[in-house]
């Protein structure tokens, strides 16, 4: 029988305490994976179904092949893990804050991490996203100014709901526009929001990029035993 809660890992990073943990689910007779930074419930394994859709309905919205893509916020790898399954992936940029999340990745220890770092496709960076987003340079430290098909994002709860206060800017017109100018012409930027669509947000959106929407993403919580919903956030650039 599985231990009934596990810690596999602690670190403290200048954002707040991070921890890996393992633990039984009773109710449902499984174990589950969980990040937590300090008191915030990051993600766990049991509730990935919108991390996935970002990548397909992100990358759905793509045109050509050879995509050149890159994810914000590493986690448990379910959103990059989608985007390599996506067969017109050609490069995939993986940037995460938080070194723990990328060694817990390449050691193994999350189950995904030998499938992200086995392909050749995909580039772990460490790094901030936001900070990148803002400056000229972008997201590819071998390739200063390089532009992307598809830029998806799963790092804070919502535009909103924020980990920490480095992102405040980015979710306004400013902050959007600078993410706008690393995607080429009729590239895609993606969104992961734990809410759900904010009306609002969207016509934010659709006042930066040439079209924007929402995709409601809708699935079973098996704790609750109800259908919960979440958004991703889409937007084209003008081609």
């Amino acid at each position: 029988m599985s231990r009934l809660f596990e810690e596999l890992d602690y670190r403290p990073t200048p954002i707040g305490a991070l921890v890996l943990r393992r633990r039984r689910e009773a109710r449902l007779g499984i174990d589950i994976l969980e990040i937590k930074l300090g008191e915030e419930h990051l993600m766990s394994d049991l509730f990935t179904a919108s991390e996935i859709a970002l990548a397909e309905l992100g990358l759905a919205a793509c045109e050509g092949e050879g995509l050149d893509v890159v994810v914000g916020g590493l986690g448990l790898g379910y959103t990059a893990k989608a985007a390599l399954d996506e067969a017109r992936t050609g490069s995939l940029i993986v940037v995460e804050y938080l070194e723990a999340v990328i060694d817990w990745h390449r050691s193994g220890l999350l189950p995904l991490g030998p499938e992200l770092t086995g392909d050749p496709r995909c580039q772990l960076v460490e790094g901030d996203f936001f900070a990148l987003a803002r400056g000229e340079a972008g997201f590819d430290p071998d390739a200063p100014g390089r532009r992307f098909d598809a830029i998806l994002l799963d790092i804070d709860h919502s535009p909103d709901a924020l980990l920490d206060a480095r992102s405040t800017s980015f979710y306004q017109p400013e902050g959007l526009a600078r993410l706008a100018a690393h995607l080429k012409p009729g590239g895609i930027f993606g969104l992961w929001s734990d809410e759900q669509t904010d009306d609002a947000f969207t016509e934010r959106l659709a006042a930066m990029f040439s079209e924007a929407w929402a995709e409601p993403v809708t699935f079973h919580n098996p704790l609750q035993d109800k259908p919960f919903t979440q958004t991703v956030y889409l937007a084209r650039k003008a081609a």
